[in-house]
């Protein structure tokens, strides 16, 4: 017997009853059941509609409306997406930090899966400075400019895809009808969820500070291999330098 369902009201009732009925009268149980039916109805309503009006703990529809009263529409539930993958976008779009660099790099890394790169002219950081040697023509540093300020250049990498579900690649060795990783004919619709350029361009819109530009390039090409000298890392603050 659980809070609130039928045996639990029928209790409840039967405890408020006068003391002249007999314990076993067959006319007052089914008549305490079927009100207890109705009850245990309406408290689960009640439940439901209370779990409605929090985000950790609404489902279904009310989730989804829950993203659209917040975001609009820059925040829809994806095909096959569940509930707890959406309530983490939710919770997460909501207290992500913005107006910042790094919140443009950690928006383009959860919604890409990789981290941008991000060159500000007017950042002697990102630029390199003459005399010192971390900087390296079309390897690392950049050109730097005191007549762009509050402006950046991200490159932002589009995500590998996760392909379909059990489906092999053309012309791999494990294809084969009917058992897993089959061969079959299929099509780009088949891929879940696809982050597509309109969504990169949309989170990083949505995060840059006013009045700054970001001036943002896509890439399908995500490598990054440390810079070296004689297979010596170059590193600034400890970190190994790297060209994209």
């Amino acid at each position: 017997m659980a809070t609130g369902d039928q045996a639990d009201i029928a209790a409840r009732i039967q405890h408020l009853l006068p003391g002249w009925f007999a314990d076993n009268n067959p006319t007052i149980d089914a008549l305490l059941a079927g009100a207890a039916r109705a009850l245990a109805c309406m408290h689960g309503l009640y439940v439901y509609a209370i779990a409605q009006t929090r985000i950790l703990t609404a489902t279904g529809i009310w989730l989804d409306l829950i993203a659209q009263d917040f975001f609009a529409t820059a925040l829809q539930r994806g095909a096959n997406q569940g509930d707890d993958s959406l309530r983490a976008g939710i919770l997460a779009n909501l207290f992500r930090p913005r107006a910042t660099r790094q919140g443009i790099s950690d928006v383009l890394l959860r919604l890409t899966g990789n981290a941008p790169a991000i060159l500000e002219p007017f950042v002697p950081a990102d630029t390199g400075v003459y005399g010192v040697g971390y900087a390296g023509y079309g390897a690392a540093g950049g050109y730097g400019s005191q007549t762009i300020p509050a402006q950046a250049f991200v490159t932002a990498y589009r995500p590998l895809q996760y392909g379909i579900a059990n489906v092999a690649g053309y012309g791999a060795a494990t294809a084969g009808y009917g058992v897993a990783s089959q061969a079959e004919y299929a099509s780009l619709t088949l891929i879940s969820s696809p982050v597509t350029d309109a969504d990169i361009y949309a989170a990083v819109d949505a995060t840059k500070a006013a009045g700054t530009t970001v001036w943002v390039r896509i890439s399908s090409i995500w490598i990054r291999e440390p810079l070296t000298r004689d297979a010596a890392s170059f590193t600034l603050d400890g970190a190994p330098l790297t060209f994209s």
